[in-house]
């Protein structure tokens, strides 16, 4: 294969087929519930944020009314975690008596939101819900920011476990805290809905707050084999997605929503989803209600044209309410459209009509709301090996959770071999995972020939000329073997800079980063260049920039490699990169919850390390780690390889 487009395509088909048939039984999807929605809080980025204390009250203000007919419009502000301010309005109907039914209503994405979804606010307000309808971070009074890895080349995020759906989804959740803490409302009749970003926010408070009894989602359906094989992906915002760690597809929310009433309407033209994924998802979400017992709690509104409301599902999400809210059974028939004529203008809806509040963090939310790891404080050997081991699970289990269960035959193959001064070469292919055929060169020094020797394995890097690799390793002691490796999207399978853009978006969605994929090449092609006869099973990993980062994680993960030589490495995975994907791809999903390059490079303890042409002075942090626990750890500085002592070949 070695097609990118095509790999990609193929695990999403995998991640949607399996999506929805984890369990036979309504049973068994009870007793693994809170599992799931564990998984699905930390794919958020929102886990500590619920266990906080930042979540006790809802710090609130009510900075004006507006009187209308039938309802009365409160202007407010509301403190999601202290400095992060959301807008909002309340509508609460005047003929209402005791506690009513309320609806949530979360926005899509549309300029001066408050307006331009209000006409839905008035209808609900005119049935008798009271209703809260809140901004997003991005189109709201006070704006941030969604479209980070979308246009700002922002991958960072994905190596943050960031992603701006776990803020609009715990915006939302202390939405409903502000909302059972009002008299006017009954907490035992709360639904949720919203269109486009804002049915995609739907889903994810459906499926992340119980209190939540009845949903309706608008224009935000879908499966991930859809986005990937149609490049539907293409067109979505950041926030319609999570940090995919635990390979979830849409129709997973099922299992934490259902058996609670849901109604999807979406639109059979939606140039965002497909009719025919849209229909895929409604049917796996059927089966986890069927097997709950509740089918009729799921239902499918398909309405003609494009990405928008239709009088036929505004009036169905009316009824719906009504009827799991109100116990009022209603036909949607008898029910009347949104009224468009009527609505206010800005001024009228704005919370904030003077100045912002000076301490709003709105704008930088992203670089706080998932905390990153410190540098762990490593005082002995022990003490090392008990954070590396605990961090290499963690990775194992998120970042790089997407490695193959079981691994295909690697199938090395020897291409050909050649002589030429002082050398002897074997060109090889060898399979990591099924769809790739990627190759590597060992090259060993005539004097060695028929000694099975140390070898230094070098990372090619996927924008540098063959020849220069061939020169960077050229200096090396010539008691060592070297050994060239081409990794995914290096050289014969690599990918234009036309669609890294949708690669590194793809990926991620689907679980995976380049650069996590690019580990599991190592690994795989480790354990191939340790069968080689000349080879006698020491090691050191060398790489070049991006691909240094390739080799530090390579090398933590495989646990016995013996030299690291780092040529011009990054000195931390959080930093931005291209607005346009290319460049230096080294995101890994969540990887800065647990650790950083110069950590990483700290644990491989005792393996000897080299920075060629200086180093970030982050790892200032790494050669302290190395000082304190002595020998027979080294960290070196060489200008040539002949300057490096490769004390690690000698063990």
């Amino acid at each position: 294969m070695n097609n990118i487009r095509e790999y990609l395509y193929t695990e999403a088909c995998k991640i949607t087929e399996a999506s929805g048939n984890r369990f036979k039984s309504g049973n068994e999807i009870i007793s693994h519930r809170n599992e799931l929605k564990k998984q699905f809080f930390e794919m958020m980025g929102i886990s500590d944020l619920l266990n906080s204390n930042e979540r006790r009250s809802v710090n609130a203000e009510v900075v004006a009314t507006t009187e209308q007919e039938k309802f009365v419009i409160e202007r407010l502000w509301y403190e999601s975690m202290p400095r992060l301010y959301v807008t909002a309005n309340l509508y609460i109907p005047k003929s209402i008596s005791t506690s009513a039914p309320a609806v949530l209503y979360l926005c899509g994405h549309s300029a001066n939101q408050k307006v331009a979804f209000q006409s839905h606010c008035r209808k609900w307000a005119e049935l008798g819900f009271v209703v809260l309808i809140v901004e997003t971070i991005q189109l709201g009074e006070i704006s941030g920011y969604h479209h980070g890895c979308y246009t700002k080349g922002w991958f960072h995020w994905y190596s943050r476990g960031y992603t701006p759906a776990g803020v609009e989804l715990f915006n939302a959740i202390r939405a409903i805290d502000l909302l059972v803490s009002r008299k006017e409302v009954d907490p035992d009749r709360i639904g949720v809905t919203g269109i486009s970003g804002g049915g995609a926010g739907t889903w994810w408070v459906a499926a992340g707050d119980e209190r939540v009894k009845v949903s309706a989602p608008v224009c935000a359906t879908g499966t991930l084999k859809s986005h990937i094989s149609e490049r539907t992906l293409d067109g979505h915002c950041d926030c319609m997605f999570f940090i995919n760690y635990f390979r979830w597809d849409l129709a997973d929310l099922g299992y934490l929503i259902a058996p609670r009433p849901l109604l999807i309407a979406s639109a059979d033209r939606d140039g965002l989803y497909s009719i025919e994924s849209i229909r895929e998802c409604y049917r796996k979400l059927k089966t986890i209600y069927e097997l709950l017992g509740v089918p009729d709690n799921v239902k499918l509104v398909e309405t003609p044209g494009k990405h928008s409301y239709h009088p036929v599902s505004s009036k169905a999400i009316f009824a719906w309410f009504l009827k799991h809210l109100c116990d009022r059974d209603v036909s949607p028939d008898q029910m009347d459209d949104v009224n468009e004529k009527d609505g206010l203008p800005d001024q009228a809806l704005r919370v904030f009509t003077d100045t912002l509040p000076p301490d709003e963090r709105t704008a930088v939310i992203h670089d706080s709301f998932v905390p990153i790891a410190r540098r762990p404080e490593i005082v002995s050997i022990e003490d090392l090996q008990r954070k590396r081991k605990k961090i290499v699970n963690e990775l194992y289990r998120t970042t790089f959770a997407h490695f193959p269960s079981v691994s295909c035959p690697l199938n090395p193959h020897i291409l050909y071999e050649s002589k030429y001064k002082g050398y002897s070469e074997k060109l090889f292919s060898f399979v990591p995972e099924n769809g790739w055929v990627l190759h590597g060169t060992i090259t060993i020094p005539d004097e060695i020939e028929e000694k099975p020797s140390p070898a230094l394995v070098y990372l090619r890097h996927p924008r540098m000329p063959r020849n220069q690799a061939d020169e960077i390793i050229t200096d090396l002691r010539r008691d060592i073997v070297r050994v060239q490796i081409e990794v995914r999207g290096v050289w014969e399978s690599s990918w234009g800079d036309d669609i890294a853009w949708h690669v590194r978006r793809a990926c991620a969605v689907l679980g995976r980063t380049v650069a996590s994929m690019r580990v599991y090449d190592v690994l795989r092609a480790l354990e191939v260049i340790r069968s080689f006869p000349e080879i006698n099973g020491t090691l050191a990993l060398a790489g070049q920039g991006e691909m240094a980062v390739i080799a530090l994680y390579s090398a933590l993960l495989d646990g016995n490699i013996k030299g690291l030589l780092l040529i011009e490495p990054p000195g931390t995975q959080n930093a931005p990169s291209n607005p346009d994907g290319s460049g230096d791809a080294i995101e890994m999903l969540g990887v800065l919850r647990y650790t950083d390059l110069p950590v990483t490079s700290a644990l491989l303890y005792p393996a000897e390390l080299a920075f060629r042409f200086g180093r970030p002075y982050e790892y200032e942090w790494t050669e302290e780690v190395y000082a304190k626990l002595g020998l027979p750890g080294r960290i070196s500085h060489v200008r040539k390889l002949s300057d490096w002592r490769c004390t690690w070949s000698e063990t």
